[in-house]
Protein backbone atom coordinates (compact mmCIF):
# COMPACT_ATOMS: atom_id res chain seq x y z
CA UNK A 1 0.00 0.00 0.00
CA UNK A 2 1.33 3.27 -1.07
CA UNK A 3 0.52 5.43 2.03
CA UNK A 4 3.17 8.30 1.09
CA UNK A 5 0.17 10.30 -0.10
CA UNK A 6 -1.12 10.77 3.73
CA UNK A 7 2.70 11.42 5.06
CA UNK A 8 2.96 14.17 2.54
CA UNK A 9 -0.20 15.17 3.38
CA UNK A 10 0.11 15.57 7.50
CA UNK A 11 3.81 16.33 7.17
CA UNK A 12 1.79 19.78 5.01
CA UNK A 13 -0.80 19.90 7.86
CA UNK A 14 1.76 20.07 10.78
CA UNK A 15 4.91 22.85 9.07
CA UNK A 16 2.08 24.36 6.59
CA UNK A 17 5.18 25.45 4.48
CA UNK A 18 5.68 23.17 1.48
CA UNK A 19 9.70 23.62 1.91
CA UNK A 20 9.50 22.36 5.62
CA UNK A 21 7.63 19.37 4.66
CA UNK A 22 9.25 18.52 1.43
CA UNK A 23 12.29 18.29 3.67
CA UNK A 24 11.00 16.77 6.35
CA UNK A 25 9.92 13.96 3.00
CA UNK A 26 12.98 14.44 1.41
CA UNK A 27 11.58 15.11 -1.43
CA UNK A 28 11.26 18.28 -3.80
CA UNK A 29 8.64 20.81 -3.14
CA UNK A 30 7.51 20.71 -6.80
CA UNK A 31 6.85 16.85 -5.91
CA UNK A 32 5.22 17.47 -2.52
CA UNK A 33 3.39 19.75 -4.52
CA UNK A 34 2.04 17.05 -7.24
CA UNK A 35 1.41 14.32 -4.59
CA UNK A 36 -0.88 16.85 -2.39
CA UNK A 37 -3.06 17.88 -5.85
CA UNK A 38 -3.21 14.58 -6.85
CA UNK A 39 -5.03 13.51 -3.37
CA UNK A 40 -7.12 16.76 -3.57
CA UNK A 41 -8.62 15.64 -7.14
CA UNK A 42 -9.29 11.51 -5.81
CA UNK A 43 -10.92 13.70 -3.06
CA UNK A 44 -12.51 15.90 -4.85
CA UNK A 45 -12.13 18.90 -2.34
CA UNK A 46 -9.35 21.26 -1.39
CA UNK A 47 -7.29 20.31 1.32
CA UNK A 48 -5.43 23.68 1.73
CA UNK A 49 -5.77 27.13 0.86
CA UNK A 50 -2.54 28.37 -0.70
CA UNK A 51 -1.50 31.29 -1.93
CA UNK A 52 1.94 32.82 -2.08
CA UNK A 53 2.46 33.97 1.51
CA UNK A 54 0.96 31.49 3.12
CA UNK A 55 -0.55 27.58 3.56
CA UNK A 56 -3.72 26.98 5.72
CA UNK A 57 -5.74 23.95 6.18
CA UNK A 58 -9.94 24.11 4.53
CA UNK A 59 -12.65 22.80 7.11
CA UNK A 60 -12.30 19.54 4.79
CA UNK A 61 -8.95 19.57 5.52
CA UNK A 62 -8.79 19.80 8.79
CA UNK A 63 -11.83 16.40 9.06
CA UNK A 64 -8.50 14.58 6.40
CA UNK A 65 -6.44 15.25 8.88
CA UNK A 66 -7.59 13.45 11.36
CA UNK A 67 -8.61 10.65 9.17
CA UNK A 68 -4.86 10.37 7.65
CA UNK A 69 -3.76 10.29 11.28
CA UNK A 70 -5.94 7.31 12.37
CA UNK A 71 -5.42 5.54 9.02
CA UNK A 72 -1.86 5.28 9.59
CA UNK A 73 -1.99 4.21 12.86
CA UNK A 74 -4.71 1.84 12.49
CA UNK A 75 -2.28 0.43 9.19
CA UNK A 76 0.61 0.46 11.92
CA UNK A 77 -1.37 -1.86 14.32
CA UNK A 78 -2.01 -4.20 11.58
CA UNK A 79 1.26 -4.44 9.98
CA UNK A 80 2.83 -5.46 13.74
CA UNK A 81 0.00 -7.92 14.40
CA UNK A 82 0.46 -9.58 11.29
CA UNK A 83 4.22 -9.14 11.79
CA UNK A 84 4.46 -10.36 15.34
CA UNK A 85 4.25 -14.15 13.73
CA UNK A 86 8.18 -13.56 12.96
CA UNK A 87 8.76 -12.38 16.12
CA UNK A 88 10.58 -9.64 15.27
CA UNK A 89 8.99 -6.36 15.40
CA UNK A 90 9.92 -3.47 12.83
CA UNK A 91 8.40 -0.22 11.74
CA UNK A 92 9.33 3.61 13.98
CA UNK A 93 8.22 5.17 16.59
CA UNK A 94 8.22 9.26 17.31
CA UNK A 95 9.62 10.22 20.79
CA UNK A 96 9.33 14.25 21.60
CA UNK A 97 11.31 16.07 24.57
CA UNK A 98 12.97 18.32 25.41
CA UNK A 99 16.77 18.66 24.89
CA UNK A 100 17.45 18.29 28.11
CA UNK A 101 15.33 15.31 28.94
CA UNK A 102 16.33 13.46 25.68
CA UNK A 103 20.07 13.16 27.57
CA UNK A 104 19.23 13.07 31.19
CA UNK A 105 15.70 11.06 31.17
CA UNK A 106 15.58 9.09 27.67
CA UNK A 107 19.05 8.20 26.82
CA UNK A 108 19.41 5.12 29.12
CA UNK A 109 15.60 4.00 27.86
CA UNK A 110 16.46 4.31 24.16
CA UNK A 111 19.59 2.23 24.77
CA UNK A 112 18.04 -0.61 26.05
CA UNK A 113 15.21 -0.35 23.75
CA UNK A 114 17.34 -0.56 20.83
CA UNK A 115 19.24 -3.33 22.48
CA UNK A 116 16.46 -5.47 21.92
CA UNK A 117 14.43 -4.39 18.96
CA UNK A 118 17.19 -3.14 16.79
CA UNK A 119 14.72 -3.07 14.13
CA UNK A 120 12.42 -0.61 15.38
CA UNK A 121 13.71 2.85 14.41
CA UNK A 122 13.43 6.08 16.54
CA UNK A 123 12.72 9.22 15.30
CA UNK A 124 13.14 11.79 18.25
CA UNK A 125 12.13 15.53 18.11
CA UNK A 126 13.27 18.01 20.45
CA UNK A 127 11.21 21.03 21.47
CA UNK A 128 9.49 23.40 24.04
CA UNK A 129 8.29 20.47 27.06
CA UNK A 130 4.49 22.26 27.39
CA UNK A 131 3.69 21.02 23.98
CA UNK A 132 4.54 17.40 25.05
CA UNK A 133 1.14 16.45 26.35
CA UNK A 134 -0.79 18.16 23.27
CA UNK A 135 1.40 16.59 20.49
CA UNK A 136 0.91 13.22 21.84
CA UNK A 137 -3.07 13.77 22.74
CA UNK A 138 -3.41 14.99 18.95
CA UNK A 139 -1.29 12.01 17.52
CA UNK A 140 1.62 13.82 16.06
CA UNK A 141 4.04 11.92 18.21
CA UNK A 142 3.69 8.72 19.68
CA UNK A 143 5.10 9.16 23.09
CA UNK A 144 6.67 11.71 24.99
CA UNK A 145 8.44 13.12 28.21
CA UNK A 146 6.65 15.36 30.10
CA UNK A 147 5.63 16.96 33.23
CA UNK A 148 2.75 15.81 34.89
CA UNK A 149 -0.36 18.08 34.78
CA UNK A 150 -2.65 18.61 37.88
CA UNK A 151 -5.44 17.34 35.73
CA UNK A 152 -3.92 14.28 33.35
CA UNK A 153 -6.65 14.15 29.88
CA UNK A 154 -8.36 10.89 30.54
CA UNK A 155 -7.00 9.54 27.03
CA UNK A 156 -3.59 9.71 28.12
CA UNK A 157 -1.13 6.84 30.33
CA UNK A 158 1.52 8.30 32.25
CA UNK A 159 4.19 6.61 33.44
CA UNK A 160 6.34 8.52 35.94
CA UNK A 161 10.52 7.99 35.43
CA UNK A 162 11.82 10.50 37.92
CA UNK A 163 10.81 13.67 40.19
CA UNK A 164 12.30 17.34 40.09
CA UNK A 165 12.25 20.35 42.21
CA UNK A 166 10.90 23.11 40.84
CA UNK A 167 13.05 25.99 42.34
CA UNK A 168 13.44 29.67 41.85
CA UNK A 169 16.68 31.20 40.89
CA UNK A 170 18.97 34.68 40.56
CA UNK A 171 22.21 35.55 38.65
CA UNK A 172 25.27 33.59 40.96
CA UNK A 173 26.80 37.48 40.92
CA UNK A 174 24.00 38.75 43.41
CA UNK A 175 23.28 41.90 41.19
CA UNK A 176 19.55 40.88 41.87
CA UNK A 177 18.40 40.34 45.52
CA UNK A 178 16.57 37.68 46.75
CA UNK A 179 13.12 39.38 47.36
CA UNK A 180 11.98 39.53 51.36
CA UNK A 181 8.43 41.79 51.33
CA UNK A 182 6.05 41.61 49.31
CA UNK A 183 6.58 45.17 48.09
CA UNK A 184 10.32 43.05 46.99
CA UNK A 185 8.22 40.82 45.41
CA UNK A 186 6.28 43.04 43.37
CA UNK A 187 9.56 45.21 42.14
CA UNK A 188 11.54 42.19 41.35
CA UNK A 189 12.00 40.91 37.36
CA UNK A 190 10.67 37.87 36.86
CA UNK A 191 11.40 35.51 33.73
CA UNK A 192 8.61 33.02 33.55
CA UNK A 193 7.60 30.50 30.97
CA UNK A 194 4.97 32.05 28.71
CA UNK A 195 2.67 28.84 29.33
CA UNK A 196 2.91 25.19 30.93
CA UNK A 197 2.78 23.44 34.56
CA UNK A 198 5.46 25.66 35.60
CA UNK A 199 3.80 28.79 34.86
CA UNK A 200 0.57 27.73 36.30
CA UNK A 201 2.36 27.08 39.55
CA UNK A 202 4.04 30.05 39.74
CA UNK A 203 1.16 32.38 39.08
CA UNK A 204 -1.04 30.28 42.15
CA UNK A 205 2.12 31.02 44.38
CA UNK A 206 1.94 34.45 43.49
CA UNK A 207 -2.21 34.83 43.78
CA UNK A 208 -1.44 33.07 47.13
CA UNK A 209 0.73 35.86 48.26
CA UNK A 210 -1.78 38.94 46.31
CA UNK A 211 1.01 39.84 44.50
CA UNK A 212 0.96 40.69 41.06
CA UNK A 213 4.74 40.14 39.78
CA UNK A 214 6.69 42.19 37.29
CA UNK A 215 7.42 40.09 34.37
CA UNK A 216 10.85 41.09 32.59
CA UNK A 217 10.38 38.21 29.65
CA UNK A 218 8.19 35.48 29.07
CA UNK A 219 10.13 32.22 27.05
CA UNK A 220 9.54 28.90 25.55
CA UNK A 221 11.56 26.69 27.23
CA UNK A 222 13.58 26.42 31.01
CA UNK A 223 16.71 26.86 29.07
CA UNK A 224 16.18 30.02 27.51
CA UNK A 225 14.44 31.43 31.33
CA UNK A 226 18.88 29.77 32.91
CA UNK A 227 20.31 31.90 30.11
CA UNK A 228 18.39 35.16 30.82
CA UNK A 229 18.68 34.99 34.33
CA UNK A 230 22.32 34.36 34.36
CA UNK A 231 22.80 37.48 32.39
CA UNK A 232 21.32 39.51 35.75
CA UNK A 233 17.95 40.09 33.66
CA UNK A 234 15.95 38.65 36.91
CA UNK A 235 14.74 35.77 38.72
CA UNK A 236 13.59 32.52 37.33
CA UNK A 237 11.91 29.34 38.10
CA UNK A 238 12.86 26.30 36.52
CA UNK A 239 12.54 22.19 37.23
CA UNK A 240 16.39 21.38 39.22
CA UNK A 241 17.16 19.23 36.24
CA UNK A 242 16.96 21.92 33.67
CA UNK A 243 19.26 23.47 35.77
CA UNK A 244 21.28 20.41 37.15
CA UNK A 245 22.34 20.06 32.78
CA UNK A 246 23.11 23.33 32.06
CA UNK A 247 26.13 24.69 31.05
CA UNK A 248 25.15 27.98 32.54
CA UNK A 249 24.48 26.65 36.15
CA UNK A 250 27.57 28.32 37.68
CA UNK A 251 26.06 31.14 36.57
CA UNK A 252 23.27 31.30 38.69
CA UNK A 253 22.45 29.95 42.05
CA UNK A 254 19.00 28.82 43.54
CA UNK A 255 17.41 30.55 45.68
CA UNK A 256 15.65 29.66 49.45
CA UNK A 257 12.50 30.90 49.02
CA UNK A 258 9.45 29.29 51.20
CA UNK A 259 6.76 28.26 50.08
CA UNK A 260 8.42 26.01 48.11
CA UNK A 261 7.06 25.24 44.77
CA UNK A 262 5.58 21.40 43.76
CA UNK A 263 7.86 19.20 42.38
CA UNK A 264 7.91 18.07 38.53
CA UNK A 265 6.55 14.50 38.46
CA UNK A 266 8.41 13.71 35.26
CA UNK A 267 7.28 10.68 33.45
CA UNK A 268 6.17 9.53 29.68
CA UNK A 269 3.00 9.55 28.31
CA UNK A 270 1.16 7.99 25.51
CA UNK A 271 -2.68 8.13 24.14
CA UNK A 272 -4.35 5.14 25.33
CA UNK A 273 -5.31 3.54 22.10
CA UNK A 274 -1.90 3.56 20.75
CA UNK A 275 -0.99 0.86 23.59
CA UNK A 276 -2.74 -1.76 20.46
CA UNK A 277 0.51 -1.12 18.45
CA UNK A 278 2.60 -3.92 19.27
CA UNK A 279 6.07 -1.19 18.57
CA UNK A 280 4.48 1.47 21.28
CA UNK A 281 3.30 -1.45 23.85
CA UNK A 282 6.92 -3.03 23.45
CA UNK A 283 8.62 -0.20 24.34
CA UNK A 284 5.84 1.08 27.22
CA UNK A 285 7.00 -3.00 28.26
CA UNK A 286 10.72 -1.64 28.58
CA UNK A 287 10.15 0.76 31.43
Amino acid sequence: MDLKPLQHFLSLAETLHFGRASAACHISPSTLSRSIQQLEDKLGVSLFKRDNRSVNLTSEGIKFEKYAREALVQWSAIRNELMAESKELKGEISVYCSVTASYSFLYDILRRFRHRYPSIEIKLHTGDPDSAIDLVTSGKEDIAISARPDQLPTEIRFHSIGLSPLVFIGPASGEIETPQSLNDWSRTPMILSEKGIGRKRVDRWFTAKSVKPRIYAQVAGNEAIVSMVSLGLGIGVVPQIVLDNSPLSDKVQILDIKPWLAAYDVGLCVLEKKLKSPLIQAFWELL
